[in-house]
């Protein structure tokens, strides 16, 4: 198993125990971080400096991608494997697959969860149809880009929406001393290291703009594991105003909690909508990036799924870039939070977005499992 990336060392942890699950007479080692190594699969290097946002900085991090997609295939050839999964980051487990084909092309790999080829470069399809032997994927609309490639393709549905755990909001608010009747806003920065410096300064001062203007909401704060650190020094007076909440149990229980989410980008999103909380979601990356992919790359109008898999229309509010900014963030949310009507409707919209992005209906990492064994064992899928 080899992931580079938070939501994908998440991933790729819940696929690992769908096959124990499955195959008593399995070894597994891996490369990932903190949700691997809860398993006892223990990486062989740190994954951290791999969490890296946007082309500018992946040009910037090139060496070290290079460097650590040597490293792994050094380990997974001692490993000597019968299958490597490669789970999402497309720019480092394209190299690492590159490299272990070069050099033991009779290692099956498999790609779990493809490049974006329907919002952006479509090329890529080619460029993984000759890196690896199967693919696991999200969407029916990634399925035609690799079928006239030859690439056999699986469609697993959208991992978040397989995390069907309930959270138990009365539990969270008991526990931090809110009660049912206070309004919640819960404050999601970010999961690497340059959301903290360009999305969370945002939340952080939209959500105190919150505060100000209606005092008894409660704000609490919910940084991913990998940037902990990072957010407790980059807004040290956080505490002073606002809960932090540090256990990955509480996670769930969090996003069902609150009346209302503001969230940076990403994985999380469909997961707090799949809580039933409303939300508005922030983005921010370096201006070159942002400039060739509106200009010459990026194929939709929206970021966040829900509002793609909507047609590319705005379900979720998006202030992305220029519109990044915490003063229109807060009229946003203090507008819904005045106004339950609002809220519900919001939630609404959210259910029916989630509709249209449910998969074959089984969890995503009980599909990957079964063809990973598949595969593995020699047979075809």
């Amino acid at each position: 198993m080899v992931a580079a990336e938070p939501s994908g060392d998440l991933l790729a942890r819940e696929v690992v125990d769908a096959i124990r699950q499955r195959a008593e007479d399995v070894e597994i080692e891996g490369i990932g971080g903190q949700e691997l190594a809860s398993v006892g699969i223990a990486s062989p290097f740190d994954i951290s400096p791999l969490s890296v946002l946007g082309f500018a900085e992946g040009i910037r991090a090139y060496g070290t991608v290079v460097k650590l997609a040597d490293a792994a295939a050094d380990a997974i050839l001692e490993f000597k494997p019968d299958a490597v999964v490669l789970v999402d980051s497309w720019g480092f487990t394209l190299r690492v697959a590159q490299r272990v084909r070069t050099r033991a092309p009779e290692i099956r790999l498999i790609k779990l969860i493809g490049p974006q080829v329907w919002a952006t470069r479509p090329g890529r399809a080619k460029t993984l149809a000759a890196a690896v032997d199967h693919l696991l994927c999200m969407h029916e609309m990634e399925v035609p880009y690799y079928e006239a490639l030859g690439l056999p393709v699986t469609v697993i549905g959208n991992p978040a929406l397989s995390r069907t755990i309930a959270g138990n909001g009365a539990r969270f608010r008991e526990a931090h001393g809110i009660v049912h009747d206070e309004k919640m806003v819960l404050v999601l920065p970010g999961s690497r290291k340059s959301e903290v410096a360009r999305v969370a300064p945002a939340l952080v001062g939209a959500a105190r703009r919150i505060r100000d203007a209606l005092p008894g909401v409660r704000i609490v704060f919910s940084p991913a594991g990998s940037i902990m650190k990072m957010f407790d020094e980059a807004f040290p007076d956080v505490g002073e105003w606002a809960v932090v909440q540090r256990s990955p149990a509480e996670r769930y229980d969090a996003f069902a909690a609150a009346d209302l989410a503001l969230a940076c980008s990403g994985t999380v999103t469909s997961e707090v909508a799949m809580q039933g909380t409303p939300m508005i979601v922030a983005y921010k990356t370096g201006w070159l990036t942002w400039a060739l992919a509106r200009g010459l790359l990026y194929q939709k109008r929206h970021i966040t799924l829900l509002n793609i898999a909507s047609d590319d229309q705005e379900v979720v509010p998006e202030f992305v870039q220029t519109q990044q900014k915490e003063e229109l963030i807060a009229e946003k949310a203090l507008t819904w939070l005045e106004n339950p009507a609002e809220l519900a409707r919001q939630r609404d919209a959210q259910r029916r977005a989630l509709l249209r992005m449910q998969g074959p209906g089984v969890p995503a990492a009980e599909i990957s499992a079964d063809v990973i064994l598949s595969i593995a064992r020699g047979k075809s899928v």
